[in-house]
């Protein structure tokens, strides 16, 4: 009788503390990606508060220039908006193309592409992610694990800045 109120008190700490844990993480003020690194960095005041590895496009180096090179962009844009219903597992639109990738595009005489997302994976093949991780694999997206993605949704807002680095 004497482990009862221990175990009560055990049960109402876990019970109490459960939504700090669960709600209570801070919201990112900006995202950094960092290519040569694959890593994905959520930042609040200039600190690290996340840290998640990601993958690209399937030909990661240099910024992207046109539709179809798999390249995954890189500079400064907005996480614009959210996208649940997406293909892959939660999608964040990254605002590529910006006016200065439109203007290159077209004095290459190209398409710039968009659509850019930073999302989980595809959808009904999120149990891939440990072996999807290993190598990029996307048309130009930053992916994560669906967990990881989890975490970036909750943490990020629409008007967010992301900074691409190579």
């Amino acid at each position: 009788m004497k482990l009862l109120p221990i175990i009560l008190l055990t049960v109402l700490g876990v019970a109490l503390a459960a939504p700090a844990i669960a709600g209570d993480r801070p919201k990112a003020d900006e995202v950094v990606v960092v290519k040569s690194e694959g890593k994905l960095y959520l930042m609040r005041e200039s600190e690290e508060i996340g840290s998640f590895r990601v993958t690209f496009g399937a030909d990661p180096v240099g910024h992207k220039q046109q539709v179809g090179d798999q390249k995954t962009p890189e500079g400064r844009y907005v996480l614009d908006y959210k996208n649940r219903s997406s293909s892959f597992y939660k999608a964040i639109h990254v605002s590529y193309p910006n006016a200065a990738d439109r203007e290159r595009a077209r004095k290459l005489g190209v398409d710039p592409g968009g659509d850019i997302m930073i999302h989980g994976q595809r959808n009904g093949l999120g149990w891939l992610s440990p072996l999807a991780q290993l190598v990029n694999w996307t048309d130009g997206c930053i992916a994560l694990s669906d967990s990881d993605m989890d975490v970036v949704w909750e943490a990020v807002d629409p008007g967010t800045p992301i900074t691409i680095k190579p």
